[in-house]
């Protein structure tokens, strides 16, 4: 017996019991959007490294540690994408779809980086992602938040909260750098590694450390909110009156901080206590000099990317998952002659009833395996095609489910009438047409 190949760590399967919930989660996500007005776009699983590398920035722990880079056979460095918001920006500056436009877009697909596994955390995890180009506004930072609050609502999602902050322009942004470096150089014994290592790169990621000896230092470190050039603070306190007048509540958290170099002014984070350290569900704010970074002219931008293994593991603690649907009806053959009978009546209810869910019988089995393998597959109706069913031209139903009517013989001329008031179905005649 050759050895069992299994899956790589931190890369699960989606099982047929879990993909009903994905399909729902991502019909809710797909339908708010479009009411929105974004349209989807869908761009490679690889791409250069040079793209994340210029884009992420080459001193985060996504490019130096977590990337899954190789070198192809013509020997370009190429990576699985590990957040989609690079590329998502490199596929609108090669196909022209940025400059002097205005673009509404999303996205969804597995990413990867190569961390330690755990709980909410994966080295393939999927993303949705949402991309808003050519508007400089608060009133699209506004949008975008909007957009997660009514998708939360329409998921009887209840425990997350909303943080937002502004990281300001980048000048402003260089100025602090310089007196956040003094002040953690002033405390550099209070500091992990982690954080001396960020002092010379990436200072103001040690605001974001979840280190508890380093709480207390941090809160008393200089805010940036205090450091703010005028046209940021007005974009902010005009994104304030924005959620405030569609009362969607929100905290200011002047420590929250974004882990990839191209995010400016405006930065949010939807939060929850239920996931134990893996907060953050949906995140994201402006990344303004990102299109001009990666080759395109100006465009101001804003985003955000949502983990949908998290929010599903939510769901299901909030217990708001839906089951993978059953089938309608399984479809019992016993005898000679039944098979090809049994098709043809099956295709003929499919024609008749678009939404008909049904399961035929396959790979033979007497009627007891086929009366277990019809309860097993969640029918509400056993439909039973034997020999003398076929010789009078009539078909058994059998009500599988508690709180049904009794087993009774149809004729098939009248099988379709008694499933539509059973299964509650439109025919194919009464379905609405897109001119309706």
């Amino acid at each position: 017996m050759s050895r069992q190949i299994k899956s790589i760590r931190g890369m699960h399967d989606i099982l047929p019991e879990q993909t009903g919930a994905w399909q729902w989660f991502e019909a809710q996500v797909r339908e708010t959007l479009s009411s929105y007005g974004y349209q989807e776009i869908r761009m490679p699983i690889v791409e250069q490294t040079d793209l994340f590398a210029r884009s992420i920035g080459e001193v985060t722990d996504i490019v130096e540690k977590e990337m899954y880079t190789f070198e192809d056979r013509n020997g370009d460095s190429l990576t699985l994408r590990p957040e989609g918001t690079a590329g998502c920006v490199r596929a609108g500056v090669e196909n022209g779809l940025l400059h002097n436009q205005q673009q509404r877009l999303w996205y969804a697909g597995p990413m990867f980086r190569h961390e330690r596994p755990q709980k909410g955390r994966y080295r393939q995890f999927h993303q949705i992602g949402v991309e808003a180009f050519g508007m400089e506004g608060p009133d699209i930072d506004a949008e975008l938040i909007l957009l997660t609050a009514r998708l939360w609502r329409r998921l009887g999602l209840r425990n997350v909260r909303l943080e937002i902050n502004t990281l300001g322009s980048s000048e402003a942004r260089a100025a602090y750098r310089e007196h956040l470096v003094d002040y953690f150089k002033a405390h550099a014994e209070v500091l992990d590694d982690d954080a001396r290592q960020r002092l010379e790169t990436n200072p103001l990621r040690i605001l974001d450390s979840k280190n508890p000896q380093m709480r207390a230092m941090i809160q008393e470190a200089p805010s940036l909110l205090d450091h703010l050039d005028a046209s940021s603070r007005e974009h902010f306190e005009q994104l304030q009156c924005l959620l405030r007048a569609a009362d969607v509540p929100f905290t200011i958290n002047p420590r929250l901080v974004r882990g990839l170099d191209y995010y400016c002014r405006t930065v949010f984070e939807w939060i929850t206590d239920a996931l134990g350290a893996q907060g953050t569900v949906c995140a994201g704010g402006r990344y303004d000099g990102l299109v001009e970074q990666l080759g395109g002219r100006h465009t101001p931008a804003a985003g955000f990317a949502m983990g949908i293994e998290r929010l599903l593991s939510l769901l299901e603690a909030d217990g708001g998952l839906p089951m993978a649907p059953s089938p309608h009806v399984y479809l019992m053959l016993a005898g000679e002659g039944t098979g090809s009978a049994g098709v043809e009546l099956s295709e003929q209810l499919r024609d008749q009833f678009p939404g008909l869910r049904l399961q035929m019988n396959c790979g033979g089995g007497g009627f007891k395996a086929q009366m277990r393998r019809a309860d097993r597959s969640g029918a509400q109706l056993a439909l039973i095609l034997g020999e003398t069913e076929l010789a009078e031209g009539r078909v058994t139903v059998k009500p599988l489910r508690e709180g049904q009517t009794e087993q009774h013989t149809v004729t098939q001329e009248a099988l379709a009438h008694h499933l539509a008031q059973a299964l509650d179905l439109a025919t194919a005649e009464t379905r609405p047409t897109e001119n309706d």
